[in-house]
C-alpha cells in the first residue's frame, strides 16, 4: 500500500492558529503533507503583498510537525503538474475556493475545508492597521 500524499497551498504570512489548524487537519487525512508556498513574486502577481517575506514563512512551515515538505507556488499552473510529480492523492483547499480546482478530480480527490471562524490573515492585518492608529503628520 502507498502512501496518501495530500497537497495544499496558500501564502501562509503572519502564520496563525487558523493556519495551524488547517495544516492538522490536512496532515490527519494522510500520511505525507505538501504545502506549497507562495512565493513574494507570485504574491505580486496575485496582487498581494506579505509581510513576511518567502524564505521565513517556508522555514515557519517546515518547522510545523504537520508538515512534511514544503514546495515553492509560482504560478497557478502548476497545480496539476505538482499532483503528478508528487503522486498527489489528496488536493486540499479552504472552501474559499470551492469548485475552482475541480479540473484536478481527474487526478486525485479534491476537497474544500472549511476555514477557522474568526480568524484570517486579512482580518488580522486590519486590526494590526487599526492598532496603529491614525497616520501622524
Amino acid at each position: 500500500m502507498t502512501d496518501r500524499v495530500i497537497l495544499t497551498y496558500g501564502t501562509f504570512d503572519l502564520f496563525h492558529v487558523g493556519h495551524l489548524r488547517l495544516l492538522k487537519r490536512l496532515s490527519a487525512l494522510g500520511d505525507k503533507l505538501i504545502v506549497g508556498c507562495s512565493t513574494d513574486e507570485f504574491n505580486s502577481i496575485k496582487g498581494k503583498s506579505t509581510a513576511i517575506p518567502y524564505a521565513h514563512r517556508v522555514e515557519i512551515l517546515e518547522a510545523c510537525r504537520y508538515v512534511d515538505q514544503v514546495i515553492p507556488e509560482e504560478d497557478w499552473a502548476q497545480k496539476r503538474d505538482d499532483v503528478q510529480r508528487y503522486g498527489v492523492g489528496l488536493f486540499a483547499m479552504g472552501d474559499d475556493w470551492a469548485g475552482k480546482f475541480d479540473e484536478l478530480r481527474d487526478l486525485c480527490d479534491v476537497l474544500y475545508l472549511p476555514r477557522t471562524e474568526n480568524i484570517s490573515t486579512t482580518e488580522l492585518k486590519a486590526l494590526i492597521q487599526a492598532m496603529r492608529g491614525p497616520a501622524s503628520s
